[in-house]
């Protein structure tokens, strides 16, 4: 997947023309809600896409935060009274959610761009909102040598102090096998046999008494400038907003990132339907997602987005010379320069019967 959106990038870059996304004059005045999780995220969803599809659509909608499981959106198909319309929802739960018959089949007639989205952005029951990384986060000056990779992760030593993961099993066993040398390309080869697995678990067990568990995206950043962890799994975006306040900045190594994308989903049975497929092609058009970039470094989908976020053009001509960002550095998970070093996580893999099995192994062995 991850050579396809390369070479899709390549080729944008040439050409670089999309069509704009067609704004009505009118719509209905009925009111829409998008159901986000929170945070800085949602700060920057609010600016980028919310308020300017007010204003555009002459409409009122709103965001609320969610905790990103599928239990109330379950509840809400069930009892046939929707409450949100739109949702962000992440990439394991996209296909469960579709199989399960809780989302609105994607119209891609409706998505004006939809060819100038990265490949994989539009699903059976989604739309690629944007991608984000899991990466190693610290503070520089902790340390005589900045930590480059996982192994100096799992380097105590070296790298003295508590380590921050994400709990769950996702993410922390691709991460393991790759501090234990397994090379990007094979993680899921590798996790997917017995062997495999019992592997990754154990190198996650040399490092648990050292581990300090997280589950909200705002924590990491804040452990590590307390220096209750001096090393952290996090996420891009979060640590970027966090630097934005602080007067000693967070660094990031993009080596062997996890990056994903996030889906819009429109809930099944919204009597807001239009509304909802209007809102999900204005938020991915060429203008939000780079408004919502500059809000939040969330790697945008389209790809037009992803260029002028990197040069700082307005517009690339269609006679501009392909312009190279396969090793330019970046803070955008979707830049490819930071997309060649990263594992695209497979949410295939978790969705499957073994993923389960994982994760009950991971709940048992690392209590």
């Amino acid at each position: 997947m991850k050579t396809h959106l390369l070479v899709a990038l390549a080729v944008a870059l040439g050409a670089a023309l999309s069509a704009q996304a067609q704004t009505p004059a009118q719509t209905p005045q009925q009111g829409l809600t998008v159901a986000n999780f929170g945070g800085a995220n949602g700060k920057a969803q609010d600016a980028a896409f919310i308020q300017p599809f007010k204003a555009a659509y002459k409409t009122d909608a709103r965001g609320v935060e969610y905790p990103g499981d599928l239990a109330a959106i379950r509840a809400m198909v069930n009892g046939r009274k929707n409450e949100w319309d739109v949702v962000e929802v992440e990439s394991a739960d996209l296909k469960a959610g579709c199989d399960a018959g809780l989302f609105e089949r994607v119209d891609r007639g409706s998505i004006p761009h939809a060819g100038m989205l990265l490949p994989g952005t539009v699903q059976e029951c989604g739309v690629g909102a944007f991608v984000w990384a899991t990466v190693m986060a610290y503070e520089p000056g902790r340390f005589k040598e900045a930590p480059k990779n996982w192994q100096d992760f799992w380097d105590v030593q070296r790298f003295p102090g508590k380590r921050g993961l994400r709990k769950g099993a996702r993410y922390n066993l691709e991460i393991a096998l790759m501090a234990d040398g397994v090379h990007r390309r094979d993680v899921y080869a590798t996790l997917a046999t017995e062997a495999g697995a019992r592997r990754a678990l154990a190198k996650l067990e040399q490092l648990r008494p050292h581990i300090v568990w997280w589950e909200s995206g705002a924590q990491p950043p804040q452990r590590l400038a307390s220096g209750e962890t001096t090393l952290s799994t996090a996420f891009n975006g979060r640590i970027a907003a966090a630097n934005r306040e602080r007067l000693s900045p967070l660094a990031i190594s993009w080596m062997d990132a996890v990056y994903e994308l996030d889906y819009w989903v429109i809930i099944k049975g919204t009597p807001r339907l239009e509304l909802a497929r209007n809102f999900i092609s204005f938020a991915t058009s060429e203008e939000a997602q780079l408004a919502f970039s500059r809000e939040i470094p969330y790697g945008p989908t389209h790809l037009n987005a992803i260029l002028r976020y990197d040069t700082g053009r307005s517009r690339p001509a269609a006679s501009a010379p392909i312009t190279d960002l396969s090793m330019a550095g970046s803070d955008l998970p979707s830049a490819p320069g930071n997309m060649r070093r990263s594992l695209a996580f497979d949410p295939g893999f978790w969705t499957r019967a073994g993923g389960a099995a994982l994760e009950k192994l991971f709940a048992q062995r690392m209590k």
